[in-house]
């Protein structure tokens, strides 16, 4: 069995609810990685997915997870489906994409960690938190009525200008 398989088999129940003890035991190893990867500045991380697991004290089982969760701050990463324990893992961490993943994953206990001050200025973090916020937001301009002046300054209706196609 695949060890993405075998986490989903222990986080979520049969109705596919999350499972709090064991969610609450690995969000805090994944947040001491994080803790770890942010204070070394580690942009590069390579290995096997066991010898990952084994650097960073986490299960096979998690370091699929993490593996997962960290997979859209990072290029090139196999399927998380086809993870084992000999698939060889290359973690080519961009911070700015990763600061902003875990702000659209609501994820408050990993882009509020400490360690992001010595990469990122508190200044550089707020614009980070901002544009990556603002790139969900949908912006939607008036509609013009059919009775309205004709935006093209014909000075006609409308209806009886542009919109008259």
């Amino acid at each position: 069995m695949a060890l993405y398989d075998a986490w989903k088999r222990i986080a979520f129940d049969t109705q596919g609810q999350p499972v709090k003890h064991v969610w609450d035991d690995y969000l805090s190893q994944e947040k001491k990685v994080y803790k770890e990867i942010l204070s070394q500045k580690l942009q590069l991380i390579e290995g096997t997915l066991a010898e990952l697991g084994q650097n960073f004290n986490l299960s096979n089982i998690h370091m699929a997870a993490f593996v997962d969760g960290i997979h859209e701050a990072v290029d090139n990463l196999p399927p998380v489906d086809e993870l084992a324990e000999d698939t060889a893992i290359k973690l080519d961490i961009d911070f700015k994409r990763l600061y902003k993943q875990m702000v659209e994953y609501k994820a408050n206990e990993l882009y509020t960690l400490s360690e992001w001050d010595d990469i990122f200025t508190p200044e550089e973090q707020q614009i980070f938190y901002k544009e990556q916020k603002k790139s969900h937001t949908i912006i939607r301009s008036e509609k013009i009525g059919r009775n309205d002046p004709c935006t093209c300054g014909s000075g006609k209706k409308y209806k009886k200008c542009c919109g008259n196609a």
